[in-house]
């Protein structure tokens, strides 16, 4: 039997700061070591911020908002994930947080999930950016749409809409997760999205008969204002969808979710559950149909250079990462 203590956590961002933000997570991780929790879920690309200016900005006007997000934005490996690694190893704490990742001129929605050592053990990109986000974030690819081995068990992430992604889910499932880190950006969508957001995770938990440990983000009033100010837009545009929670397999909210403020809802996971869930109903073993139904992932990461030599009687390409292959003319 296996207990393991875990956090979703309801923060908000340090607005136009990445070393601000790091720091307030750092400082956040080390408390939540102090209270025994051992996996903790922060919000969506919460370092440094959402990009809240792309919903109420046509592009020929967000230029300057853009630009700022893109110098703001984390590069991975980096100073920043240094430091959020050595928190969650001084703390003993898993987690799992949302970054915008700058690769290049290019910023990505990426979940980051250090082990309790500090290791960073997966980087993983949003496969499909949402509606507006399309004009801020690159594509990812399904080289980390995999749960992966933890000091807490077997773990999954997904962020967003993603949820509304039916295989990138079962991929999760039928990979054996058993604690699902989902995070939204918060301060998004009004109370109809905070409901949607309970509907997506109650569902993949009662799917995947696994744990979900949620979190969304929080601006308080000067943010939103500030937001406003700077993009001209209704400070209501960027409030309420708040919804942070931890459900069981049993699809049962655990605890008080946080629908404002900044906290965290902190819940015991008895693994127990998972079992006596999938007794009745396991997707990925006696309640599936894998002659008549399965799911086909490509793992390769993607990558925009192959490379072509000619030699004597061959072709080879090379991938960077892969190894040589040869095909004889």
């Amino acid at each position: 039997m296996t207990v393991v203590r875990a956090a979703a956590v309801q923060i908000s961002p340090v607005l136009y700061s990445r070393a601000g933000t790091v720091e307030k997570v750092v400082r956040k991780i080390r408390d939540l070591g102090a209270q025994g929790v051992q996996f903790a879920v922060f919000p969506e690309t919460v370092v440094p911020y959402y990009p809240y200016f792309s919903f109420v900005q046509p592009p020929y006007t967000m230029a300057k908002e853009h630009l700022r997000l893109l110098e703001e934005a984390v590069t991975v490996p980096s100073a920043e994930t240094e430091a959020i690694g050595a928190a969650a190893r001084e703390a003993g704490v898993v987690v799992s947080i949302g970054v915008n990742e700058r690769d290049g001129g290019t910023i990505y929605n990426t979940q980051l999930l250090f082990d309790a050592d500090g290791t960073l053990i997966q980087r993983r990109r949003k496969l499909t950016p949402t509606y507006h986000e399309r004009m801020v974030w690159g594509q990812g690819d399904a080289s980390g749409l995999r749960a992966v081995d933890s000091a807490v068990g077997r773990i999954g992430q997904l962020a967003c809409w993603e949820h509304y992604l039916p295989l990138a889910r079962y991929a999760l499932m039928a990979d054996g997760e058993q604690i699902h880190a989902a995070m939204y950006p918060g301060s998004f969508g009004g109370e109809l999205f905070a409901g949607q957001i309970e509907v997506n995770i109650r569902q993949h938990a009662l799917e995947s008969a696994c744990f979900v440990v949620n979190a969304t983000a929080w601006l308080d009033a000067d943010q939103q204002a500030k937001l406003a100010e700077d993009t001209g837009a209704p400070a209501a545009a960027m409030s309420g969808g708040f919804f942070t929670a931890i459900v069981d397999p049993e699809g049962r909210i655990i605890g008080e979710p946080l629908t404002s403020g900044e906290g965290e809802v902190i819940a015991d996971l008895d693994f127990e559950l998972i079992d006596r869930r999938k007794r009745l109903a396991d997707t990925r073993g006696h309640y599936s149909r894998p002659e008549l139904l399965s799911l086909v992932v490509d793992r390769t990461p993607a990558s925009h250079l192959r490379e072509r030599e000619a030699h004597a009687g061959t072709h080879s390409f090379t991938a960077p990462g892969e190894d040589r292959t040869a095909e004889t003319q």
